[in-house]
Order: C-alpha cells, then structure tokens, then sequence
C-alpha cells in the first residue's frame, strides 16, 4: 500500500523552502532546484515522528542497522559487496565532490569532467584551488553520450581526478555497461581517479534500463573510485543531509578522511532516521513514484516538442528535463520564463547556454500549469 497521492498539492509557500522562497511574493512556479514537491514516504514521516517523541537530540553514531541496509541494497541491486569501513557518511552529497578534490592531486593539478553537467561540477575544482577541463558530452542518437576521443585529447599529465554523473544531470542519460568498461579503461590507462554521482541512481524512468555503479564492474575500477549516492533525491529528503561515500582503496579513503576532518561534519540523527526508513520501508513509495514520474515525463515530452522554438531529448532517468531553446532565440531565458511564470534553471550554469532545466517532480496540475505558461509566453514572443 502507497498512501502518497502524488497529484496533491502541497502548499510550500512560508516554509523556508529554497525552491519555493526564490520566488516569494510571486506567481513564478518554482520548477529549477532538484527536489520535489512531493511528500515524503509514510514510513519516513512515522520513523520521524517516533524520533522526535524520544525527545532527546544529541550526537550521533551511524545507527548499525542503515549500514547493514545500504549493503544488503548495494549486494541485492548490483551484485555489490562492500563493507561497513568503506562507507563514509556525508551531510550531503555535494560536499562529497569538494571532498573529493581536495583527497586527490594537489593544488594546481587538474579535474576533468563530462559537460553540460551539474553547477558543482565545475566549482568545485576551482574551490579546491584546481584547474577545471571541460570536455562536451557528444549527441549520439537522442543520447549524451561521453566523447572519448575528446576526451583522449582534453587530458593532460597533471590531471589526476575525473569527475563524472551518472545517471547524467541534467541530460538524462543512464550509462550502458559497455560505456561504462571503456570509461574504467581510460580511468586506469590515465591513472586517475574517478568520483562517481550516483545520486539519481533509483530514478529510473526507461524501462529496460538499469543503473550500474562504475566501481562495481570490476575490483581494479573500484580501487579507484569514490562513488556517491544519497536517499535525498530518490524519497525527498534532501533537507535532512544524508548521503555517503563508497571508497573501497584504504589509502584513498584515509585521504578522503583528512580533508573531511574538523570541516565537514558528521549526519544529524534526523538524518540518519529517515534514510533508515526510507531504505528499509519506502520501496512501494519509491515504485509509485516512479510510475508517477514516467507520466509526467511521457506528457512533458510531448507538450514541449509541439511548441515553436524547443525541443526535448528522451529522457531515461532523473525528473529534470534539458530543453533546448536554442531556436527560441531568447536574449535573457531565465528571465524570459520567469516573466512567463515559471523558474527554471539557466542552462549557462551548467555550461551551455542554448537550454533550461525543468524539474517535473511535481504533481501533473503544476506541471501543465507550466507548460501552458510556457507555451504562452513563446506563443507571444515568437513571429507569427
């Protein structure tokens, strides 16, 4: 049973929501951070509240029984063992890519990554004190695919970290095992490391599709892989800080360790409490969900290609869609859509100015509210 009416909508305003507050006090439909507007899991919300009646808040251990759940998921979903000292529990799952630049190389040297990609991405580096490459994701198909020969031609001998998402934000695509080898090789014909962003992994929305973890394809990938993953995106509680980090080489983690070290802190225990639940209780949630996701998806893709001046990709996961408005012309897009009613992420900020980034997590009324918007407002602007 899945209580959840995905179609409910949730009144957000006044609760210091970052989605919501960037447009306080206007019409805008907030459609850019990725969350959703979705509520939570039942089994999150009692566990919660069971929490809270204890009354008692104070520091916290990782609580024994979410070890053991994150390791049955990993070994039942991928046919991957990892143990108990190999997980490293972040507040949040950006840190862990700040983290990761700072345990690999040294100052000056060089991070490659895959783009249009994630904003972190490409601050993080610089916030490391290293130098960022770019190297553009290729169109093979209707796919993002990762460009190897641009790659092989971008890398250089100080670059010492790679970093890269999967299934890919804001493009959509869920990297096939064969893709996956060719990047491992070229990880360890570089010798480099790679930090994975695995956040969107249970988001799935092609069916046939799966989510492979790089680091589980073989034990030489592994040792040099950080891989990221967090509940946050898959049940909705990003704002409760709760992620983690795979790290299976013991030096490698000895010096993700250090850099974390009296900076970053350790997960709250509300934290810890829902991602338990979630875990452990919210997979009828997480289904409806995602049938609730391939609809929004399915409606989304055929709305945004009848209108003049976008067009939108097949999506296979996440809940954010990459619409190319190159065609629209638009001088200013993220102040366009606004002026329109609705807030979407500027594609600049994730290196290419010719897209927005719709998050359709929301109920489907929302959802076609915004499209409407957006049809409208392009209607208006475009020549007859």
């Amino acid at each position: 049973m899945c209580p959840t009416d995905f179609d409910k909508l949730i009144d957000r305003r006044d609760t210091a929501s970052q989605k919501w507050e960037r447009y306080r006090d206007t019409s805008v439909l907030p459609m850019w951070v990725a969350d959703t507007d979705f509520m939570a899991p039942s089994a999150v919300l009692e566990a919660l509240h069971k929490r809270i009646d204890h009354g008692i808040f104070g520091y916290t251990n990782t609580p024994q029984e979410l070890i053991e759940q994150v390791q049955t998921r990993l070994a039942n979903m991928y046919s991957w063992t990892v143990t108990a000292d190999e997980l490293e529990w972040l507040p949040g799952l950006v840190p862990g890519l700040h983290l990761a630049c700072r345990a690999t190389g040294s100052s000056g040297t060089a991070v490659i990554t895959p783009c249009p990609v994630y904003p972190p991405f490409m601050t993080s580096p610089h916030l490391s004190d290293r130098q960022l490459i770019k190297v553009p994701l290729s169109l093979e198909g209707q796919r993002y695919v990762i460009d190897f020969d641009a790659l092989e031609s971008s890398i250089t001998d100080n670059t010492k970290l790679m970093l890269f998402c999967n299934p890919h934000n804001p493009g959509g695509t869920v990297f096939k095992r064969d893709e996956l080898e060719q990047l491992a090789a070229f990880i360890i014909k570089h010798d480099l490391i790679i930090c994975s962003d695995e956040i969107h992994c249970d988001l799935i929305l092609e069916e046939g599709l799966e989510h492979i973890p790089i680091a589980s394809l073989h034990p030489e990938i592994a040792d040099r892989t950080i891989t990221l993953m967090a509940p946050s995106k898959t049940f909705n509680i990003a704002g409760l800080g709760c992620s983690f980090a795979v790290i299976q080489n013991p030096q490698l983690r000895r010096d993700f360790q250090r850099a974390r070290k009296g900076i970053v802190p350790d997960v709250n225990l509300l934290g810890y409490t829902a991602a338990l639940a979630a875990f452990r209780d919210g997979e009828a949630w997480h289904q409806a969900q995602i049938n609730y996701l391939r609809g929004n998806r399915d409606y989304l893709l055929e709305e945004i290609n009848s209108i003049p001046g976008l067009s939108l990709l097949p999506i296979e996961a996440t809940y954010l869609a990459w619409i190319d408005i190159s065609a629209a012309r638009l001088e200013n897009p993220a102040h366009f859509f606004e002026q329109a009613g609705v807030g979407m992420s500027a594609g600049r900020d994730f290196g290419d100015e010719r897209f927005m980034r719709l998050n359709f997590g929301c109920p489907r009324s929302l959802l076609e509210e915004a499209v409407d918007r957006i049809r409208r407002g392009l209607l208006n602007h475009l020549p007859a």
